[in-house]
């Protein structure tokens, strides 16, 4: 049996045929094979620094609609009822150029123990919870790299200087 390509992302209004479950690391990767929700085994070839996001719609080379499914994955949840509180957190972790996702009232970031135990010791409660991981690209991702309708950012720099 050919192995079915994913060459493109695309805009469609026509019916999803299968799903493609991923998790944040693997929807950063242009180039990777998978299984769809069906059990099929798939390649991913897509342009060099594609960002995949739950919702966006893939084309297959035989026609068919895939539809990308942000996988739950083991995330530290901060909550704060103080937006001032909530930004000291989002800035100290942001220092540690992590990719952060950021809600109304809460931040999320992929599961370390060494970052929940800095966060708990600036006074926040963190929980770890099985959630999609969904940080935006960031200011300086490329074109294209993400959807305007996500309302969550990264706090993520790439520089050659050390933090105290």
């Amino acid at each position: 049996m050919k192995l079915v390509n994913i060459t493109q992302r695309i805009d469609t209004d026509r019916a999803v045929q299968a799903r493609l479950v991923l998790p944040f690391e693997m929807r950063q990767r242009s180039r990777l094979r998978a299984q769809l929700d069906t059990g099929e085994e798939v390649g991913l070839i897509l342009e060099r620094g594609t960002l995949l996001r739950g919702g966006d719609c893939l084309l297959a080379d035989d026609d068919r609609v895939v539809e990308v499914v942000a996988a739950a994955e083991q995330v530290s949840v901060v909550e704060a009822d103080d937006p001032w509180q909530l930004a000291r957190a989002a800035y100290h972790l942001g220092n540690r150029h992590i990719s952060l996702q950021v809600g109304n009232g809460w931040l999320r970031y992929l599961h370390d123990h060494v970052l929940d135990e800095m966060v708990r010791g600036l006074g926040f409660t963190v929980t770890c919870k099985l959630l999609p991981f969904e940080p935006e690209a960031g200011a300086y991702a490329h074109a294209g790299a993400g959807n305007s309708h996500h309302h969550s950012f990264v706090l993520r720099a790439n520089h050659p200087h050390a933090h105290d």
